[in-house]
């Protein structure tokens, strides 16, 4: 922008001076002609007149060339022709005036209508050539047929003008320059408050909400400076409000779903016993006391998935790693879930990892679970290693190459649909709204089929074997928490999960990707 600025100034500058010197020097000419032309034309008027006053009609050549004479001689040596009839006299024997006397001038002389001029160039040189009549001093004012020329060289006229204009067009030099340095000085007041006010726009949007302009003056940038602070200053404030919203929010969250456990858990238990004794009920009770215990196990995995989210939001999650068998960890995590047999796997054997495992069997009961309630058989499982060279063996650390673990869970269901796929990782967001409840009768069958105790806290298997938070035993319906526990668990690992919502061939594509980690150790924190 400066650069723009001092070269529009500049601009601005030159088109000023060039127009001013056009100006300057179209008048100087013009004046200096004018003058040059009023004088030639009263001083051969005068000269004229006073010559002829003596001078007989008709002239011969030797009067007419004494007439001719005395005219120059009063006009300071001017060359002067005089003309009558078929004679014709020249002042200067040797002057060539057939190329200065233009005929039309001529014929306006010969009509007697007073003095006339005209400016010609005659062999690249500039001359001013008038002509006038001479009259009887009757009252008609006959003329006499006599016509007197007076050439006068107007070289000096133009050096004076081009001298003139030598000397406007070496000031335009100094002009621009002090246009350029008054345009660096004037881009420097105006453009470093906005440099500023730019730097700190981009401080503000790189987060720095207590970026400020120092205001200076009551001018447009002041007054700008003056908003950009307001605004920030609401934004700031606004921001505090938000987190401390939010922050609210996460310990309401944290605080009830702690507080539901205790409850919860007697529930659990009374759940338990009735459905111990529901083949004892009548079939109207037994079939309520088995819902209830289906709508308990699932309250209870919605106030663990709770608690699980708090911990990520509050930055309390934490790995408890090892190096595993990742084909090892999924066929686990499958098994115990009752999933062997209906997921197709292809798991080398040897891809060893530093990893939690309880966290890895949540992402891989999520995406499996997912791929089986909403998917379409065959369903797949492929791990793989990307990057470098597959195996248990290598240095600690990251493997060669930049070494990253690939977990596909395929189907050839459906698929998900647009405006699901950017949102399938968001929380309570359920792609299918009629599958956001489970029928009675579901239920029902779930809980005869998953009443195994209470999970584990944590996320992982439990004690008992148990579910942790977002990974159920049951495939059913979930808290609508799963996914975005998984993708939590798979950034905690440095990694991420990949959607490919509509695959060639049919259904959706969930892959987990994980930098392959090894160690010589058994684990770290």
């Amino acid at each position: 922008m400066r650069v723009r600025l001092v070269v529009t100034f500049v601009l601005v500058a030159l088109l000023s001076a060039v127009t001013a010197t056009a100006l300057a020097y179209r008048d100087a000419r013009t004046a200096v002609l004018q003058r040059t032309q009023n004088t030639a034309v009263d001083d051969l008027r005068e000269r004229v007149a006073a010559v002829a006053a003596g001078f007989d009609l008709p002239p011969d050549q030797r009067s007419l060339s004494r007439f001719a004479a005395e005219v120059s001689e009063g006009l300071g040596a001017r060359i002067v022709v005089a003309r009558h009839q078929d004679l014709t006299a020249v002042s200067d024997a040797y002057a060539d005036t057939e190329g200065r006397i233009t005929a039309e001038l001529r014929a306006a002389v010969r009509a007697g209508d007073g003095t006339r001029f005209q400016r010609v160039e005659w062999r690249g040189e500039p001359y001013l050539v008038v002509g006038t009549p001479v009259t009887y001093a009757d009252g008609d004012r006959r003329t006499s047929g006599l016509e007197v020329f007076a050439i006068t060289d107007l070289r000096a006229e133009r050096d004076d003008t081009e001298a003139l204009l030598d000397s406007v067009r070496e000031g335009i030099v100094p002009v621009v320059a002090v246009a350029a340095l008054l345009a660096l000085l004037a881009a420097g007041t105006v453009l470093r408050p906005v440099r500023k006010l730019g730097r700190a726009t981009r401080e503000l949007a790189a987060g720095d909400l207590g970026s400020r302009v120092a205001v200076r003056g009551h001018d447009e940038l002041a007054d700008l400076a003056r908003t950009f602070n307001e605004t920030a200053g609401a934004l700031q404030s606004s921001d505090a409000e938000l987190r401390a919203q939010e922050a609210k929010a996460r310990r309401f969250v944290a605080d009830v779903s702690h507080e539901l456990r205790t409850p919860l858990a007697a529930m659990a238990m009374v759940a338990t016993v009735l459905e111990e004794d529901a083949d004892q009920l009548p079939p109207d009770a037994a079939r309520a006391a088995r819902t209830v215990g289906a709508e308990t196990a699932r309250l209870s995995r919605l106030v663990e998935d709770l608690m699980e989210i708090s911990r990520f939001d509050a930055g309390a999650a934490r790995l408890n790693a090892s190096e595993t068998d990742l084909a090892d960890t999924v066929r686990a995590s499958l098994a115990l879930r009752g999933w062997t047999d209906r997921v197709t796997l292809d798991l080398p054997e040897g891809v060893r990892a530093v990893i939690d495992r309880r966290r890895v069997d949540v992402i891989v009961a999520n995406l499996v679970g997912n791929a089986l309630r909403h998917g379409a058989p065959p369903v797949t499982v492929t791990l793989a290693v990307v990057g470098g060279g597959a195996g248990g063996g290598g240095a600690p650390g990251v493997g060669e190459g930049g070494e990253r673990v690939v977990l596909e869970v395929a189907d050839r269901g459906p698929g998900l649909p647009p405006e699901a796929r950017e949102r399938v990782f968001d929380r309570f967001y359920k792609a299918d709204e009629a599958r956001t409840r489970t029928t009675a009768a579901t239920a029902t069958a779930t809980a005869t089929a998953t009443a195994t105790g209470p999970a584990a806290p944590g996320g992982g298997p439990g004690p008992d074997g148990g579910p942790g938070p977002g990974a159920g035993l049951d495939g059913g319906q979930g808290s609508g928490l799963g996914m975005a526990i998984a993708l939590e668990n798979a950034r905690l690992h440095g990694g991420t999960i990949e959607v490919e919502a509509q695959r060639p061939g049919g259904g959706a594509a969930f892959t987990l990707v994980l930098p392959l980690r090894r160690t010589d150790g058994e684990g770290e924190e």
